[in-house]
């Protein structure tokens, strides 16, 4: 695979909180500072692929990824298409993170049925693999990774995609998600992280991005999976959860959260710096990470 993936990148939504033309300069300035990837997710903002096609022609070299594109969003050939679209005109800097999304947010937000997600993820490659494009083929290929957690699905992006995008996980899941998807596919898990060394103002802010996903069971059935118990991930999670999550402290503690992940046998962890405020731009917090994340070495540590 040709695609230049350093082992940090930025994943984050904030940029949906600006103006596109800010959004731009924000993303030139992250490829600035070294960082290999830029990571956008998608819910009800911006569609992830026009504003990845925006900020991808804003770089030279920055790879630009959905983490995650939902795939009750778009059918399988407007991905397909809109991929493809991407690839040919940004050759080998283009990843497409695919997932299920969560049943709230696909039967309410969209009106859609849920139904059983390691089926319809199928379905939805084939779909893909399958689909016509008629406009000028890229040099390159398409490239895919699946918003994996569980074993099956974690499978499933080993054989049908470049790999799996974990998101709200911790170092132990990476070592078991290493293991079960081989030495071969790309592994590129989130990690969350804060710039704070109160222990108090660290986890309030912490706990608001931890309350987010832990009423979600998708998530809540892989923390279970690593160890951690029903009654620990309510009300936001404890102590010990949120500190699991989120990785606060200095740079050095921040830096060796992620260098866990790389030793566990990440090839490229996602770093979410979480604003202070909401809707806030943890842009400070990029330009204090830089030097500390971005000479680190994949799966080496």
């Amino acid at each position: 695979m040709a695609l230049d993936l350093t082992p940090v990148g930025i994943w984050t939504g904030a940029l949906d909180t600006v103006p596109s033309a800010r959004a731009r300069e924000l993303a030139a300035e992250i490829e600035s500072l070294g960082f290999g990837a830029l990571w956008l997710p998608e819910v009800a903002g911006r569609d992830p692929f026009v504003h990845l096609s925006m900020l991808l022609s804003s770089t030279e070299r920055l790879v630009g990824a959905t983490g995650i594109a939902n795939i009750w969003a778009r059918d399988a050939v407007a991905t397909s298409c809109a991929t493809t679209s991407l690839e040919e005109a940004h050759p080998d800097r283009v990843l497409v993170g695919l997932g299920v999304s969560h049943q709230p947010l696909v039967n309410d937000l969209r009106g859609h049925d849920y139904g059983k997600p390691l089926t319809a993820m199928r379905r939805y490659l084939d779909g893909i693999d399958n689909a016509p494009f008629s406009a000028q083929r890229p040099s390159t290929p398409a490239k895919y990774v699946l918003a994996a957690l569980r074993t099956k699905m974690l499978q499933l992006s080993g054989e049908r995609t470049e790999g799996a995008h974990p998101y709200f996980v911790t170092p132990e899941h990476t070592a078991k998600a290493r293991e079960t998807l081989g030495d071969r596919p790309l592994l590129c898990p989130e990690q969350a992280v804060l710039i704070e060394s109160d222990p108090d103002r660290a986890r309030e802010i912490g706990r608001t991005y931890t309350s987010t996903y832990l009423g979600l069971p998708n998530y809540r059935n892989a923390l279970l999976d690593l160890g951690f118990d029903e009654s620990e991930m309510d009300d936001g999670g404890t102590d010990a959860v949120v500190d699991a999550l989120v990785a606060w402290g200095d740079l050095d503690t921040i830096r060796d959260r992620v260098r866990q992940h790389l030793a566990a046998g990440a090839d490229h962890v996602c770093v979410q710096a979480l604003p202070v405020e909401k809707r806030g731009l943890p842009d400070d917090q990029w330009r204090e990470l830089a030097p500390a994340l971005t000479g680190l070495t994949a799966r080496t540590g």
